[in-house]
């Protein structure tokens, strides 16, 4: 069982929706609560529901939200954005660099067109850059760069009570797709320095931007530190990682596509084109591909040339 402090709350999600981290501060009228990623658009009602209970069982109306944090810009983790504003009223901050792109509503930039996804428009009052020191749950912490997955992708690291909130740069087994080796820039070597960072860390617990917060950080570090290397010594690993994810994720969303629909809905998802031409592939092609692999790890089922997401644990 892994212990955090009372001043802090996870909601564990899924792979559509991060996850959400809620910290509260102050004491009688003056408390208030800090929320960290909203999850995806989808389950954004969903989110204000679960974020109102939380607060609710402290004791705290809507108006005790301040401030939502995000660690990065990937829909799955600010596509609630908009519906958290509109319901608690409270700014939003994110990453620095991107804070152009949000005033602009460039879905280029912020990849929601490239990866063929939703995100609800919202606007952004406020920014994090590396070696900010931020007050969450009495406690002090500190904001990182985390290049790798996402180029201008934040995490926070609290000494005091050796957490890490690693967004997408590390998970129990693994981390996100490394989305700038698709555009042609580099990323493993940022993704490398990440994982170098977190373990020079003092860190006993991380809270992970999908699944259940763990312990065995050492571990996990090697874990990711092989996947890596795997991923480096061909590139093209990386693309079908990349294509496979982005047609679960669009299957988890819609939750039944024709399979001509999609391949002629995402013909324009420049990121999903550039990694089929990594795979030596067309769009088309590559699609197919994933599909097939999908089908048989049973992540989806096929019906008269019917795509509808399945979970292998399912009955």
């Amino acid at each position: 069982m892994i212990a955090l402090p009372a001043s802090m709350q996870v909601i564990e999600r899924d792979w559509l929706s991060c996850n959400q981290v809620l910290f509260f501060d102050g004491r009688d009228e003056e408390r208030s609560a800090t929320l960290v990623d909203s999850g995806y658009v989808k389950h954004a009602a969903l989110t204000v529901e679960l974020v109102r209970h939380a607060l609710a069982r402290r004791g705290l109306a809507d108006s005790a939200l301040r401030l939502l944090i995000n660690t990065h810009l990937h829909s799955d983790h600010c596509g609630g954005n908009a519906a958290i504003a509109r319901t608690f009223g409270c700014p939003i901050v994110v990453p620095a660099a991107e804070f152009d792109a949000v005033a602009r509503w460039d879905e280029d930039r912020l990849t929601f067109a490239g990866t063929g996804q939703r995100c609800e428009r919202f606007s952004a009052q406020g920014v994090l850059r590396e070696g900010d020191r931020l007050t969450l749950g009495g406690a002090q912490w500190d904001v990182h760069a985390a290049p790798g997955h996402d180029p201008h992708s934040v995490i926070l690291h609290c000494p005091e009570h050796r957490l890490l909130l690693s967004a997408d740069a590390l998970w129990e087994n693994g981390f996100g797709v490394i989305f700038p080796e698709l555009h042609g820039d580099s990323g493993f070597a940022e993704q490398q320095a990440v994982l170098e960072l977190i373990a020079s860390l003092d860190v006993r617990t991380v809270v992970p931007g999908h699944g259940s917060p763990f312990g065995d950080v050492p571990e996990a570090i090697e874990r990711a530190r092989a996947r890596l290397r795997a991923l480096t010594s061909d590139p093209a690993r990386n693309a079908r990682n990349a294509i496979k994810a982005l047609v679960k994720f669009l299957l988890l969303d819609v939750e039944r596509i024709g399979l001509d629909e999609m391949v002629d809905g995402l013909r324009d998802a420049q990121i999903m084109v550039n990694a089929a031409d990594l795979m030596g592939m067309s769009l088309p092609q590559a699609l197919v591909w994933a599909v097939d692999d999908l089908e048989r790890q049973s992540q989806l089922r096929r019906e008269d040339g019917v795509l509808f997401n399945h979970e292998p644990s399912a009955a």
